[in-house]
């Protein structure tokens, strides 16, 4: 037991939990805070930056690209409001978040007064956002609550969560007791007899059919031991990229796995929602699914499922390969018929001319374990569909949210957690400018990104739509822009502009030589709609008339 502040206690509790770096922004109802953190020298890494949605893009970087605690700080009321648009799309991908606010006063919380920084149940807010929040109301409850939200935010589905503290609390001291990690939550062995019932289900179908989501990631050696006992085509959703190596004869894009889903006898769905299935591509009586999930609310949400396990995708598919052993027909490989379905794909994804052959330069130029956060804007979307990815995590993506404007912040949490690997961010321009403030912060911390910007001068995916479906009805999508290499000059980054992909070939080879950020405007015109090869047609049951989105 030692005295110390309610700032020092929340720092010393976060140390005692491996958390060795945080971004945000400081203000002065985080004054104790800070002082503690000046305290802790370099044991904890402090990367301030230029706006507290930059700051929780940045931890949901780091967070989405390790599977490691993303931390994040900022002032209450606007602060925390900054940042819950960052906070919905860690949600919504399933990333280990852990945001810390201050408060206003103690004694005047929730009483309507006009403080400075207050709004309506902060609390309430931070629980909109977030899978569990609380408020510590002592500095010896720190360690406890701390405590709390690792167990919270590890528990079943991983997502972010949150914690506040008052100004007035982190100023006053008391004795604290620092508290030992608890060892991480252990997820429920899965039900043998619902791993019997899988594998005899999936062992005796003729056509199976893998998905593989954003909770397969870390259980690649299992889902592939699977897939091949199968011969199981594996199709990875945008967060699932990378779960299988793109280069293996099993692994199929989305556009493939749509096409095999119009006849797939059997769907095994391993840590994904289904959406795009469910609500897109249809589900009828003659599929039969089953569904491995960390959330037991997940399993029949959409659908009751032929078989639904509960547990780690890594253990489950380990226990189901087990299985498999007793109970699996034998197949010939499907490479005669997956073979001629990647050509005809390829030669769709060629046809979005220039978007595919940008692509393709990135991706020839990358490491192969390079990282690539995309965006709300075309380049990215064809990257999505397109680009193979050989290793987990390597795809970062906003998930359902689709924010825009979220990805070049979150490039920059990317490269903090992962400073020997490559990391790219693709933007538009009207993305971008979002959170353009943070060149400074790429600048003052030395965070080596190299940041495309595709400068078509609009919303250009709006305004696309506005021209041709609505009859050039044209209306608040137009923009103007800086010169985007002298302002990444402006700020001290390296500036370059292609023109083409021969051009951006050579500015990439730059960039990624570059020890600093880099900044590559590259004018586009008016691009191609990638939408039919991004939202399917109903294929189940034959004949059923295709949903609007």
């Amino acid at each position: 037991m030692a005295r110390m502040t309610g700032g020092k206690a929340i720092v010393k509790s976060l140390r005692q939990h491996d958390i060795d770096t945080i971004f945000c922004v400081p203000g002065v109802q985080l004054d104790h805070l800070f002082n503690a953190l000046y305290d802790e020298g370099n044991s904890v890494r402090v990367l301030h930056n230029r706006h507290e949605q930059g700051s929780a893009y940045m931890a949901f970087g780091y967070a989405a690209s390790t599977g490691k605690v993303g931390t994040c700080v900022c002032v209450p009321g606007s602060g925390l409001l900054n940042m819950t648009g960052a906070l919905s799309t860690a949600y919504s991908t399933n990333a280990p978040v852990l945001a810390l606010t201050g408060q206003i006063p103690s004694g005047q919380i929730d009483r309507g007064l006009g403080a400075h920084h207050e709004i309506v149940d902060q609390l309430g807010t931070f629980r909109h956002v977030a899978k569990w929040a609380a408020r510590i109301e002592h500095p010896a409850d720190a360690p406890r609550q701390v405590e709390a939200a690792f167990r919270e935010m590890f528990t079943g589905r991983i997502r972010p969560v949150g914690l506040e503290m008052a100004p007035d609390v982190m100023a006053s001291e008391a004795e604290v007791t620092l508290r030992d990690p608890l060892p991480r939550p252990v997820a429920p062995a899965p039900d043998p007899d619902a791993v019997e019932a899988a594998a005899k289900l999936l062992g005796a179908a003729e056509r199976p059919l893998i998905l593989a989501g954003g909770g397969s990631l870390g259980a690649r050696e299992a889902l592939v031991a699977v897939a091949e006992m199968l011969q199981a085509p594996v199709s990875p959703s945008r967060n699932g990229k990378g779960t299988i190596d793109a280069r293996h004869a099993l692994a199929v894009p989305e556009a493939i796995g749509h096409r095999l889903w119009a006849d797939a006898d059997a769907v095994l769905a391993v840590g994904t929602r289904m959406y795009e299935q469910y609500y897109g591509w249809g589900v009828d009586s003659t599929i039969r699914i089953v569904r491995i999930d960390i959330d037991p609310t997940e399993i029949a949400r959409s659908g009751k499922p032929a078989v639904g396990i509960v547990g780690d995708a890594r253990a489950v598919l380990a226990a189901l390969a087990d299985r498999l052993d007793r109970h699996n027909r034998k197949r010939g490989t499907r490479r005669e018929e997956l073979d001629p379905l990647r050509a005809e794909t390829q030669k769709s994804f060629a046809a979005l001319s220039p978007q595919y052959d940008f692509i393709n330069v990135i991706r020839e130029e990358l490491p192969e374990d390079g990282f690539v956060v995309s965006e709300s804007t075309q380049m990215a979307y064809v990257a999505r569909i397109a680009m193979p990815f050989y290793h987990p995590r390597s795809f970062v993506s906003p998930g359902y949210q689709g924010t825009l404007g979220y990805g070049f912040a979150t490039s920059l949490g990317v490269k903090v957690a992962n400073p020997d690997r490559a990391v790219v961010s693709i933007s538009g321009d009207g993305g971008f400018m979002y959170n353009v403030q943070e060149l400074s912060t790429a600048v003052q911390q030395n965070i080596g990104v190299v940041a495309l910007v595709f400068n078509d001068g609009a919303f250009g995916n709006v305004r696309r739509t506005q021209v041709h479906k609505y009859g050039n009805r044209v209306i608040a999508t137009d923009l103007h822009n800086p010169d985007f290499v002298k302002l990444a000059e402006s700020f001290g980054a390296q500036g370059l502009r292609a023109t083409s992909p021969d051009e951006l070939r050579a500015a990439l080879k730059r960039g990624l030589r570059h020890s600093g950020p880099t900044l590559i405007e590259i004018p586009v015109g008016e691009l191609p709609s990638p939408w039919h090869l991004m939202h399917f047609p109903r294929v189940r049951p034959k004949g059923a008339a295709t949903p609007v989105h």
